[in-house]
């Protein structure tokens, strides 16, 4: 054998100081994710149950979180509607419609049912139709649409209501005790909808595993450059 071309461990300190640092940070943030992701997992096989057991009761005894998904059961108000103004899309004018709804069970909640088109003037008011009689609704929990910075506006009258935002507080001088949160239609699909282009409100469990992956691998590559820095041949060694 050559001994010009055998290599030995030659190791760095300052090498291994980084490497000592950085290695337990990905390897710990590579079975975080990795938890995240069995947590999440087993989140949406719960909601899975509550969904086809569609107790809304008992989902609101359970504690309800943005973006579960919910099963209700009874009757829209054919007169009370929000309208959610400055919502666009496509670059056209109108507004998202938040419906008050009444379960068969518990107190109402408030149902956004998507996008409608605003009419051509602003003094008019879109036509809101509704289902009469009972519907089932597969929707989604949502927080109520308070946006971050808006300045204090006078409250409305009449129905449909056009308001900028709509909070708790607001909902509640018109029917108490509704829960601290609203609903949205799961889709198109769903009795009472008008454009719902919803984006997705939760971070599935494989972006988790995804996540994990590269972390674990940035944690492998680490591991080889080390080793292949620290491989070196008899005359690189330092004195």
């Amino acid at each position: 054998m050559n001994s010009g071309t055998r290599r030995i461990w030659v190791f760095d300190w300052r090498l291994l100081l980084f490497s000592g640092f950085f290695l337990p940070l990905l390897l710990g943030l590579g079975f975080w994710q990795l938890d995240r992701g069995q947590q999440k997992q087993a989140l949406l096989a719960s909601w899975d149950i509550q969904r086809e057991s569609g107790d809304w009761v008992e989902q609101l005894r359970s504690g309800v979180i943005p973006g579960q998904p919910l099963v209700l059961a009874g009757h829209y108000d054919a007169g009370i509607h929000w309208l959610l103004d400055n919502r666009t899309r496509d670059g056209v004018a109108g507004y998202e419609v938040l419906s008050l709804f009444h379960p068969l069970e518990a107190a109402p909640v408030i149902v956004n049912r998507g996008w409608l088109r605003a009419p051509a003037s602003r003094q008019e008011l879109p036509r809101v139709i509704t289902p009469s009689g009972l519907v089932q609704l597969d929707v989604r929990a949502a927080d109520y649409p308070v946006p971050p910075v808006l300045a204090e506006e006078s409250v409305p009258s009449g129905w449909p209501r056009r308001v900028q935002k709509l909070d708790q507080a607001q909902a509640a001088l018109v029917v108490q005790g509704m829960p601290a949160f609203i609903v949205r239609l799961e889709n198109r699909q769903q009795p009472g909808a008008f454009l719902v282009d919803w984006a997705p409100d939760m971070m599935g469990p494989q972006t988790h595993f995804g996540y994990a992956v590269q972390w674990f691998g940035l944690a492998i590559a680490l591991v080889i450059l080390t080793l292949v820095a620290s491989r070196r041949r008899p005359a690189d060694s330092p004195a």
